[in-house]
């Protein structure tokens, strides 16, 4: 089949909400700095009118996976992506925000049930984000949302971690996947959250052991993945399956495994962290980006990095300035 993508994403559909906060917010609103906590839809609205009051809230069509897909089209790169969104004025806003960005996004939405889905990320004066998610309608995806067409035309499917909690969502990373490697495709998979891994490590061992080629994560989450607190012995069991590591590290950079090679590549600087936000994302929309016009793993990494570098430097999970 003709290649129409470079890549293309499943993952949760996102509306992202945004805002400074002092560290007094968190306290007051009972916020556990630095984590993700999974909220329902009356503490969401709650925390959103709170956020607005803050004076500086930014809306931006998001999820880890679309985030990815963002930034793969920001270096003129082809992505699509697909995604559960409801019928209403928040699903309306996601669809259009994908379309202002040229990620080719068409999963129809549903007419009735949970509310589309947003994330209230407040950001601390030292950059560290704090993420409450009301997951809605983009947790209800199944095997029946699966777009075979566009996922044999893509050269990589990228599938996202956070999708992982819902049993219909597992059968259709499965059947994504199968789709994908039937058509000669590459299936890559980010873990995105340690915590996501320890509910269902069995799971996303089962998937890389059998169905994924490039695997992200960072350090703590493929410590997880592999019950070790050695970074030598999680990239050697992985190394078993012949998949392909790219694990970052923070301001120590990342790792990319390719086969018998590992890669050290070192983190671009940033003059100032304002909003560590996506900056896994955007690390992996380097990488896939990089490696889509024919650069080696190594220097597909340094893309990542930079790419991290950027994003990190304002608020938001999506790049504002030209990488290349």
């Amino acid at each position: 089949m003709k290649t129409q993508y470079d890549v293309i994403g499943i993952g949760n559909a996102i509306m992202d909400i945004i805002s400074p906060v002092s560290d007094t917010f968190l306290k007051t609103h009972k916020m556990d700095k630095g984590g993700m906590a999974l909220i329902d839809q009356a503490r969401a609205l709650a925390l959103n009118t709170a956020l607005s009051a803050e004076g500086k809230t930014q809306e931006i069509a998001g999820g880890s996976a679309a985030n990815t897909m963002v930034g793969i089209s920001a270096l003129g790169c082809r992505s699509a992506y697909i995604g559960k969104v409801a019928d209403d004025a928040v699903g309306r806003r996601l669809s259009q925000g994908f379309a202002d960005v040229s990620v080719d996004f068409s999963t129809k939405p549903i007419k009735s049930g949970a509310a589309s889905a947003r994330c209230m990320i407040a950001v601390t004066p030292d950059g560290e984000r704090t993420m409450n998610t009301f997951l809605g309608a983009s947790s209800l995806f199944t095997p029946a949302d699966i777009a075979t067409s566009k996922i044999q035309s893509a050269k990589v499917l990228y599938l996202e971690g956070y999708l992982f909690d819902a049993e219909p969502a597992k059968k259709a990373f499965v059947r994504a996947s199968e789709i994908a490697q039937a058509a000669g495709r590459q299936v890559a998979l980010t873990l995105s959250d340690s915590f996501c891994v320890g509910r269902h490590r069995e799971s996303f061992r089962h998937l890389v052991d059998n169905h994924v080629n490039i695997l992200f994560a960072n350090e703590d989450e493929i410590l997880s993945l592999y019950e070790t607190d050695r970074l030598d012995t999680a990239l050697d069991n992985l190394h078993k399956t012949k998949t392909i590591a790219c694990i970052t590290r923070g301001e120590k950079g990342s790792i990319i495994q390719d086969n018998d090679k590992r890669h050290i590549v070192h983190a671009a600087p940033v003059d100032k962290v304002v909003d560590t936000t996506g900056a896994g994302d955007q690390y992996a929309a380097g990488v896939l980006a990089g490696r889509a016009i024919g650069l080696s793993w190594k220097d597909a990494g340094h893309l990542g990095s930079l790419c991290a570098a950027e994003v990190i430097s304002h608020y938001g999970a999506r790049p504002e300035r030209p990488i290349v």
